[in-house]
């Protein structure tokens, strides 16, 4: 079985007017917060053989925290997770009994995430540090893998209790 993790970097700085989108990075609650999530997903084996980010500062600090935390054993980045970029390749190497997890942004996660099960555009929505675990099909006849949505949490549901 192919399963993709799909992962939503943390709270980050807010945007502002004179500051580089790309450049903004994790505030000292989002380090905090995602390092929770990270060792709730790495208690509950969600472990990955490979881990993929966008060059953003806040996405790549997101994969570094992934990596020490042990739910990948080292990162890869890549610009078609970055906002309004193309993931698709990702997908096209992808084996079987293989867990790929991806750290990028939204809308583009929640819209592949859609795509993937074939659900509305829109449909699907990951909150800061949250996540969602597909489980994949190999490509069909349009050369794009179709997916079964396994979990889509938030960080406050997988904090939950543990």
């Amino acid at each position: 079985m192919t399963e993709l993790l799909l992962l939503r970097h943390g709270i980050a700085e807010e945007r502002c007017g004179d500051r580089d989108d790309a450049a903004r990075a994790l505030t000292d609650e989002g380090r905090e917060r995602t390092r929770a999530v990270l060792a709730r997903l790495v208690q509950l084996e969600l472990g990955c053989s490979a881990l993929v980010s966008s060059p953003l500062t806040r996405a790549r600090q997101t994969a570094e925290l992934a990596c020490a935390a042990g739910l990948a054993p080292a990162l890869q980045l890549h610009d078609g997770l970055a906002p309004g970029g193309d993931p698709w390749p990702l997908l096209r190497p992808l084996r079987q009994r293989q867990r790929l997890a991806l750290v990028g942004h939204e809308p583009d996660l929640g819209l592949l995430a859609a795509a993937l099960i074939g659900a509305t555009p829109g449909s699907i929505t990951l909150k800061k540090a949250g996540v969602a675990l597909l489980e994949l099909e190999p490509a069909g006849d349009a050369g794009r893998p179709r997916g079964r949505l396994r979990l889509l949490m938030g960080p406050r549901q997988l904090l939950a209790g543990s």
